[in-house]
């Protein structure tokens, strides 16, 4: 039975093509959410510290990371939300063109939940953010959800 509270995301994706590809793909979902994005890693952490306009921001119980983002990478972003006591029970997806080792490994390391590199196709992609949905928020039972 799903839980009437609506789960909290932070899609942190520099690309606005595939941050609405994304947020498609999660409002056709089984899942109520509310999608916050983030548009570089600067307004990330702004947005998960509760930094400057993001003072009454919510804490997701789920964020899906790019790797390439400007200001900040997603590393530093991962790196900080990982080393924070606050945070670091937050789920985090990253999901990134990078099909790198050196990306993969590292972002494990970091304490990545996932790595999921982002397919070109269209559908692939919806299946792609489809499948984070089915697993993550109706399988896993995240805290606080």
């Amino acid at each position: 039975m799903q839980n009437l509270k609506f789960v909290e995301i932070l899609l942190i994706e520099d690309n606005p093509g595939d941050a609405r590809l994304t947020q498609e793909a999660l409002n056709e979902g089984k899942v109520k959410n509310n999608l916050h994005i983030a548009y570089d890693g600067v307004e990330a952490t702004d947005f998960l510290f509760k930094r400057n306009e993001y003072q009454n921001a919510p804490r997701p119980d789920l964020i899906i990371l790019d790797l390439n983002l400007p200001k900040k990478n997603g590393q530093e972003v991962l790196a900080e939300i990982k080393a924070d006591l606050n945070l670091k029970s937050i789920p985090v997806i990253i999901l990134t063109i990078s099909k790198a080792e050196e990306d993969i490994v590292r972002s494990y390391n970091l304490h990545a939940n996932c790595f999921l590199i982002k397919p070109i196709d269209l559908n692939q992609f919806f299946e792609v953010v489809r499948s984070i949905e089915d697993f993550w928020l109706t399988l896993v039972k995240l805290p606080g959800v």
